[in-house]
């Protein structure tokens, strides 16, 4: 089934995101180094490199893993009592693969939610594929100033103010 993109449904994006997919065709690749996305999808040509990720992948992956690590740690640690080199060749281990491992399928969500909730600039290219796969005349988008009518400044008359452009 095919949705617009705007109706899509959150999972199936957070899912391409997570694979390192392209945010609009899913086919296309997201990055062209472990953290470094390309400027474009080969495939359909949608611009990532509006995306502005920045630390909050980091400070995802560092929730992620505290929330499966400490637990796991308090238990061992409450249960079987091990010397410290254990701990240290156990834990150090785990929490450097899941760390390094969730850097890059974290980013590729993060930046699908940029591009889905249309942030920074993925918002024209959110209003261009709306208006490519719309049903309806494209009148409900408005691409000039917007007017604001003043009210109170119609006469007795009937007539309307100028109206006033942001």
């Amino acid at each position: 089934m095919s949705y617009p993109r705007s109706a899509q449904p959150p999972m199936s994006a957070l899912v391409r995101g997570f694979l390192g997919r392209c945010p609009r065709c899913g086919k296309g690749r997201m990055f062209r180094a472990f953290l470094k996305a390309n400027d474009q999808c080969d495939v359909c040509g949608e611009e990532l490199f509006h995306h502005r990720a920045d630390d909050f992948p980091a400070y995802v992956v560092i929730f992620i893993v505290g929330y499966l690590l400490v637990p796991a740690v308090l238990y061992v640690e409450i249960h079987f009592a091990p010397p410290y080199w254990m701990d240290v060749a156990l834990w150090l281990p785990m929490t450097l693969i899941l760390t390094i491992g969730l850097r890059q399928p974290t980013k590729g969500a993060i930046v699908v939610l940029q591009w889905n909730m249309g942030m920074h600039g993925f918002e024209r290219s959110k209003r261009a594929w709306e208006l490519a796969h719309s049903d309806a005349a494209p009148t409900h988008v408005d691409q000039g100033p917007r007017s604001v009518r003043c009210i109170g400044d119609s006469k007795a008359s009937g007539s309307v103010a100028q109206p006033l452009t942001l």
